[in-house]
């Protein structure tokens, strides 16, 4: 294969260096060997196959394939909500055993209240954890600001665009401040430029807090913009076909996406995908175990 997609392991080291904020930064995600099943019985199907990877902390990793290829599947484990049926998955060294708001979990369609307010939904995880009103109202006004929403306070999600109900998703994960930030396709319902806008807004909000991302997609493009590395799955079961590092420096723009350095990334991971290893799309599964709602 040609030699601009294989670099030395110098510098594979030298670059995930650069996108790791601090030695001692919390963040770290191992997968070792991890396989899952799912369904029962004669419905029973390998959804992943010994999935070894390690994540670095601060690291923006986009799992890329088709629809069916576990993916989310993957992102469900590393949530807590899927038990590995083989292997384990350890954050800073610690197994996985539930969901917990150190790792944060964005869906492609929001979950918000729709009885709450959108200052009030942003501050929900608080006040489970006991903050008091006022210091909940001061947090959640200023991730409001960090979004993009001052002065939609007192709106309902009903009120809201698409965009900015993923602005109020997104703030309301990020309040709690996880070590690391799950995204299952959050911007794929969303129109051409208000997914541009979001993404832009994802990489601010992550260059200023430098939290572990771990981004699920099918678009190539938006994978190349986004990631440090990619992470390109075969068909189900689920396996990681290949690792391709992004060169792109950062912040990134419209230089690096008419590029010809992205037009040929992204030749490649469209080979990568028509594969025989890629396969055919399979149906859609969601991080919490089974078929996603359309």
């Amino acid at each position: 294969m040609s030699a601009v997609f294989h670099e030395t392991q110098e510098a594979l080291e030298a670059q995930g260096a650069q996108a790791t904020p601090a030695a001692a930064a919390p963040g770290l995600i191992d997968i070792d060997d991890v396989s899952v099943h799912l369904g029962e019985g004669a419905q029973r199907f390998a959804a992943l196959d010994q999935v070894t990877l390690r994540i670095q902390p601060g690291e923006f990793v986009c799992l890329l394939g088709p629809s069916g290829c576990g993916k989310s599947t993957l992102l469900g484990a590393l949530a807590g909500h899927l038990k590995p049926t083989r292997g384990q998955v350890l954050l800073d060294g610690k197994p996985i055993s539930g969901p917990a708001p150190e790792r944060g979990l964005v869906f492609q369609h929001h979950t918000l209240f729709p009885w709450l307010s959108v200052q009030d939904n942003i501050a929900y995880g608080l006040k489970m954890q006991g903050v008091a009103r006022a210091e909940r109202r001061r947090q959640a006004q200023a991730m409001l600001t960090d979004v993009g929403l001052t002065g939609f306070e007192t709106r309902y999600p009903n009120a809201l665009s698409g965009g900015m109900q993923q602005r109020v998703e997104i703030a309301r994960v990020l309040i709690n401040r996880p070590r690391v930030l799950l995204m299952d396709e959050p911007f794929g319902a969303l129109d051409a430029l208000t997914r541009l806008r979001m993404q832009e807004l994802l990489l601010e909000l992550w260059s200023q807090r430098r939290m572990t991302v771990v981004f699920v997609t099918h678009d190539i493009d938006e994978a190349l913009f986004l990631a440090d590395r990619i992470l390109v799955m075969s068909a189900r079961p689920g396996r990681i076909m290949e690792e391709l590092i992004v060169p792109a420096s950062r912040p990134r723009g419209a230089d690096w996406l008419t590029s010809p350095a992205f037009s040929a990334r992204k030749r490649h991971c469209l080979d990568q995908l028509r594969s025989p290893e890629g396969g055919p799309p399979l149906e859609r599964l969601s991080p919490l175990a089974g078929p996603a709602a359309n």
